[in-house]
């Protein structure tokens, strides 16, 4: 039997599992995964298992939020801008921008957006597995407005604000046992009037991937293929492959899709050939590494439970 705790490891391990499984295959064709037939492979300046910013991110989200006992949203915002000045691999535009402009952490971004008024990229679902985990057990209401409080930090739209309570929310009902994608018309009545249109399309039972107007860097296309993959398949390596075989911005529509996936069929269903070469630099923080123990240990910190094991690996 599939338990809470399994449930929340298997979120946030599977988030950073389906991020290292793309990260190779990023911006390249559909369908690579299958025809390469390579698994946690070297490629596009990534190591085999190591993970990117999604994952990098997602830690620090986790962290903060054990540390200081909460929502600290400038501390997490300082805590984005370390990880930003140690020039990690890969950064988001926007976030780079939002992180290095020098403006306080509760004005970066919305002057960002006011400049550019295009913010609705992924970057703030991509690491929200692991507030996801923390905030679930508080109930819909605020696990979403958690969710949307974090993103706002780097994203000005209110369109990933929404996506990211979305998430929250799925992930929420998947630890209760629930089915996330059953759960979608509950959830879809909480997103604000102005987007719930746009993603009652992208999460309709018959939206695919092929029917997205925006590349699925944007938040719209990269969570309804997110669930699209959940949707269509019967397990966690099934669902992450598949999202990896869409392209494009495979590590992050995989990372979303490992959380959802890793919610519902818990951290048992996560192959270990996947979590045994999974690291997680983290730059600016003194050559800091995670291993998949250290991953379930802050998910279990983090969903509320004592850590089972210690250990770096």
């Amino acid at each position: 039997m599939t338990t809470r705790l399994d449930r929340a490891v298997g979120a946030v391990l599977g988030s950073a599992v389906g991020d290292a499984l793309g990260a190779p295959y990023e911006f390249g064709p559909p369908g690579a995964l299958t025809a390469r037939g390579e698994e946690m492979c070297a490629g596009g300046g990534w190591d085999p298992g190591e993970a990117t910013d999604d994952t990098q991110m997602a830690v620090l989200v986790g962290e903060s939020l054990l540390e200081r006992g909460g929502l600290d949203l400038p501390d997490l915002f300082a805590r984005f801008q370390r990880w930003a000045a140690g020039e990690p691999k890969d950064i988001g535009l926007q976030t780079e921008d939002v992180l290095t402009s020098g403006e306080p952490w509760d004005l970066a971004a919305a002057l960002h957006f006011q400049v550019n008024t295009r913010a609705a990229g992924n970057g703030s679902l991509m690491r929200a597995a692991t507030s996801a985990v923390r905030f679930a057990a508080a109930g819909r209401a605020e696990t979403m407005a958690a969710a949307r409080r974090i993103a706002a930090l780097t994203h000005g739209d209110r369109a990933a604000w929404e996506g990211t309570a979305v998430l929250h929310e799925l992930v929420r009902v998947a630890l209760d046992g629930g089915d996330p994608v059953a759960a979608l018309p509950a959830t879809l009545a909480e997103v604000h009037p102005a987007h719930r249109e746009r993603y009652g399309r992208v999460l309709a039972p018959d939206w695919h991937p092929g029917l997205a107007t925006e590349f699925n860097g944007a938040v719209w296309p990269c969570l309804g293929s997110a669930v699209w993959a959940l949707r269509t398949t019967t397990g966690f390596a099934q669902a992450v492959r598949a999202a990896v075989d869409l392209g494009g911005d495979t590590d992050t529509v995989a990372a979303v899709t490992g959380a959802l996936a890793g919610a519902v069929y818990g951290q048992g269903a996560i192959p270990e050939r996947w979590t045994a070469p999974l690291h997680v630099p983290l730059p600016g923080f003194g050559g800091r590494v995670l291993y998949a123990a250290d991953l379930r240990g802050l998910a279990e910190r983090l969903a509320g439970y004592p850590p089972a094991a210690a250990g770096s690996r």
